[in-house]
């Protein structure tokens, strides 16, 4: 099955990146779930255990348990059930008008956007690594982030649902040297997460604030793990840079500045462009460090 594939890729170029794109769509409108889902089911989780531990009477969950296969996707507004042929990734956003098909409650363009977005980036990963171990998980990875992203704008979370699994998954995908040796793997995965715990306390015992949670310390050790120890400085860097640039650009526009800015998104996009171009930004970094 996969060599048949692999010949449309060879003989129709157009073709094989039509099949990417496809899929990537498909799994975008996934991903709209579970960051629509997931951090709604660790709230109420989070209700039950707190219930069960000062004794009180369970929460209650107001309905179906919600997981992200079921119930079936509703509209926010009206909760009227998406049918199938309004739930085609693109394509039903756009016959719709971008509109709910029985309140007519505008719907948000997250969906599409995140659906174009895991499109192009199967199209574009498959084109760069190739129809092969290294894409797919290439590809996996970079679902990975576009969940964590999402959900840390809306949220200010970064599950440990997602990072923690996806740290072992690192480690497990570099026992082959993947994208980096295992050895690299380890001490990325060790060093991303102390590396922002030490600034995290550094910054208390100097303001007595919190300049970031947790979850930042979890995603940089899954970045650390998938791309190597190597990744990690240019990633803070970049991260940093596109942090401090768009909060500043934020307050300027008027945003309150003691509101938390989400610090996850820009980890993910300095990844994201280390996973592709980590080799190139590494040795013009050492290079300019003078260790190359």
């Amino acid at each position: 099955m996969l060599e048949s594939v692999q010949l449309i890729y060879e003989l129709y170029p157009l073709g094989g990146a039509s099949i990417s794109l496809v899929f990537g769509l498909l799994i975008g409108s996934f991903l709209n779930v579970v960051v629509g889902r997931l951090p709604v089911m660790l709230e109420h989780a989070w209700r039950q255990e707190a219930s069960e531990f000062l004794a009180l009477e369970p929460a209650s969950s107001g309905g179906a348990t919600l997981s992200l296969v079921t119930p079936r996707s509703r509209c926010p507004n009206c909760k009227a059930p998406i049918s199938a042929a309004d739930n085609i990734p693109i394509i039903s956003y756009l016959l719709l008008k971008g509109r709910c098909r029985t309140c007519k409650t505008n719907i948000s363009v997250q969906y599409p956007l995140v659906e174009l977005t895991a499109g192009l980036a199967t199209v574009f990963l498959i084109h760069h690594f190739g129809l092969n171990g290294t894409g797919g998980l290439a590809c996996l990875f970079t679902y990975a982030l576009i969940s964590l992203a999402i959900i840390d704008y809306r949220t200010t979370l970064l599950p440990d649902q997602i990072t923690l699994p996806f740290v072992w998954i690192g480690l497990i995908a570099n026992l082959s040297g993947t994208f980096t040796s295992i050895e690299a793997a380890v001490i990325g995965a060790i060093a991303g997460y102390l590396s922002l715990w030490s600034v995290y306390w550094l910054f208390r015992l100097i303001t007595g604030k919190e300049g970031m949670g947790f979850g930042d310390f979890k995603l940089l050790a899954m970045l650390g793990a998938w791309l190597g120890w190597q990744a990690l400085p240019s990633i803070i860097l970049l991260s940093s840079l596109a942090g401090t640039i768009i909060g500043l650009c934020l307050i300027a526009f008027g945003r309150d500045r003691n509101h938390a800015i989400p610090f996850g998104p820009y980890l993910v996009l300095a990844g994201w462009i280390a996973l592709i171009w980590g080799n190139e930004i590494n040795e013009t970094y050492f290079k300019l460090l003078g260790v190359l």
